[in-house]
């Protein structure tokens, strides 16, 4: 899509390189894939995010294995990085709106963060809609960290993008009275409401990458339409009643994203209470900025943010202000 297609104060918000990154997405994954089968989004997506794979940094390397619970085998995938002595685990998970996304979509970026941090990285394959309603995906994340945690001596911090964000706040909310918790968070442009009628939901309903309607059609898929789910904590966390004892949070959002609000709130939420908590709203950004981060200068910095905020928790360290 042209920039003329959208709202003309993204022309003023977003920078040339930016551009040439929503540019790029959308010849892989223009908007009207959503018309598409959910089994044609997926290859559509998986056939994207290899396009902007970068491979993995010198010295990391990953091992694929499985959880096994009750209801479902899980896929992971384990990375870590050559002669590292690791002060900390990270568990991730992806985003694509609880309907796309594996594995294979975020390699990359989960290799560069075990990388840059010298952490191990899990790499959570939950279960997804509309095959897998909203609880699965949900006890999928909350099995996973719980099996990564008592695995390893390491302190542990939850990751995730959008869905993936999501989930890493629903487990952080979910293991918060229990000894193996998360000793922090890290989400990024994180969608947690479920009231779609305010705020960045109508500032941002025709963003770039992610528009308001996108937003309702992936929330309709997740819950096979049972509007009463997406009412509970678990399932948007944002309408949780509790936000005291969560571990320390980090927000990265992005400023031309309907979820921008999202991660506001709940910093606010968390502060209120007492608790740790910062939101950085990246100025220009737009929804899944992640696979752009090696070719623009914004985005760049956005990672570098991320990556800083998981190495801070992980070494029990709030450097921010």
């Amino acid at each position: 899509m042209p920039h003329s297609a959208y709202p003309a104060k993204y022309r003023e918000l977003i920078d040339e390189e930016t551009w040439a990154f929503i540019t790029e997405t959308n010849s892989w994954y223009p908007p009207e894939t959503l018309n598409n089968t959910v089994e044609q989004q997926r290859m559509v997506y998986n056939k994207m995010c290899r396009a902007f794979f970068k491979g993995y940094p010198e010295g990391v390397s990953a091992v694929d294995g499985v959880i096994s619970t009750p209801d479902y085998d899980i896929p992971i995938r384990n990375y870590s990085m050559e002669g590292a002595q690791p002060k900390a685990r990270v568990v991730y998970y992806h985003g694509g709106g609880f309907v796309v996304g594996g594995l294979e979509s975020h390699d990359d970026i989960c290799a560069e963060i075990c990388e840059r941090t010298g952490f191990g990285v899990t790499s959570v394959d939950y279960r997804l809609a509309p095959e897998h309603s909203y609880p699965d995906d949900f006890n999928d994340a909350v099995a996973a960290f719980k099996y990564v945690s008592a695995d390893s001596a390491l302190p542990t911090i939850v990751v995730g993008d959008s869905a993936g964000g999501n989930l890493a706040v629903a487990v952080s909310h979910t293991t918060r009275n229990i000894d193996a918790k998360p000793v922090g968070q890290v989400l990024i442009y994180p969608g947690l409401s479920s009231d779609l009628s305010k705020g960045s939901f109508i500032e941002h309903a025709e963003a770039p990458l992610l528009s308001t309607a996108e937003t309702t059609f992936y929330k309709t898929k997740r819950t096979n339409g049972n509007e009463r789910l997406l009412l509970e904590a678990n399932c948007s966390p944002l309408n949780d009643t509790d936000f005291k004892g969560l571990p320390p949070t980090v927000i990265i959002s992005a400023q031309c994203d309907p979820l921008s609000d999202n991660g506001r709130d709940y910093c606010n939420k968390i502060l209120a209470t007492g608790g740790q908590a910062i939101w950085f709203n990246e100025a220009g950004l737009v929804h899944g900025f992640l696979r752009g981060r090696h070719t623009s200068a914004r985005i760049k910095a956005a990672f570098t943010r991320v990556v800083d905020g998981i190495s801070a928790l992980g070494k029990n360290d709030w450097p921010y202000k």
